[in-house]
């Protein structure tokens, strides 16, 4: 099939004739107030959410979990398996209880608690994730390509005590910063994974706690807590860069930053 035929069923235009639309558009159409805006919006109003009753990314999750009438939520696979699926209200309710065991391992409800996330892409993470939404913490992803001192940076500088990893190696890898003094706010380290009873007691010898993710979930559950949802303007994630010129810099990213992006992307393709 030609790239034409494909743009023409996409109804996406091709780049001569964006260029062509742009070179027609007046100076005063691309500034305003001597500010760039964007050509696709309706006025000078910037968006800011699309749902009026989705303008934070806790929100938006309880949104979903009403229209899809308790639908599919999270879906995982091993190799050469059939999908399985968590359910809205699952995802939910472990948030919530994940949520509240951080909160009886010392972790507060306030945008001032950071939760350092090491794990690769897995429905933990994404539960972690609403976890923290659902009670006010910001997420601080935490990533292998970023190389061991740039994770002991982030965590001093972003005064992270708890860190949630999937699997064992990696929390090997935050005690050894531990245990050379170089993280010394670190606290407490939850695992999705299994792990062996030496690793807990590795950490117990510099005074951090290894605890499962399902231990958390389970203190949690036995003591509930109400959410604490964000408002818009709260800090929801903090994006490391890999500090290829220097250390990390943090992107911080408000809940209203979030939902104003997919929002807006939204906007433009509600047509389609």
């Amino acid at each position: 099939m030609q790239t034409q035929e494909i743009l023409r069923i996409l109804r996406l235009p091709e780049l001569g004739d964006l260029g062509q639309f742009f070179r027609s558009l007046s100076a005063t159409t691309l500034d305003s107030g001597g500010a760039r805006r964007s050509v696709i919006g309706s006025g000078p109003q910037l968006l800011t959410h699309y749902y009026d009753d989705a303008r934070t990314m806790y929100q938006v999750f309880r949104r979903g979990l009403s229209i899809s009438g308790n639908g599919p939520c999270l879906g995982f696979r091993k190799p050469k398996q059939p999908y399985q699926w968590l359910s809205y209200q699952e995802v939910a309710d472990r948030a919530e209880f994940l949520g509240s065991g951080l909160l009886q391992h010392n972790c507060k409800a306030c945008t001032d608690q950071f939760i350092g996330v090491f794990a690769q892409n897995r429905p933990e993470w994404i539960i972690v994730e609403l976890a923290c939404y659902t009670y006010s913490m910001v997420v601080v992803p935490l990533y292998d390509t970023l190389g061991p001192g740039a994770i002991r940076y982030i965590i001093n500088t972003a005064d992270i005590s708890t860190v949630i990893v999937d699997k064992p190696q990696k929390a090997v890898l935050l005690l050894e910063h531990v245990e050379r003094k170089e993280t010394p706010g670190l606290k407490l380290i939850i695992l999705m994974d299994p792990f062996e009873e030496a690793l807990k007691e590795r950490g117990q010898k510099c005074g951090v706690v290894i605890k499962s993710m399902q231990a958390v979930e389970d203190c949690g559950q036995e003591n509930h807590q109400a959410p604490v949802p964000p408002q818009p303007d709260d800090l929801s994630i903090v994006c490391f860069t890999s500090g290829t010129t220097g250390n990390p810099k943090g992107a911080m990213l408000t809940h209203g930053n979030v939902v104003a992006d997919f929002s807006g992307f939204l906007k433009v393709t509600e047509d389609y």
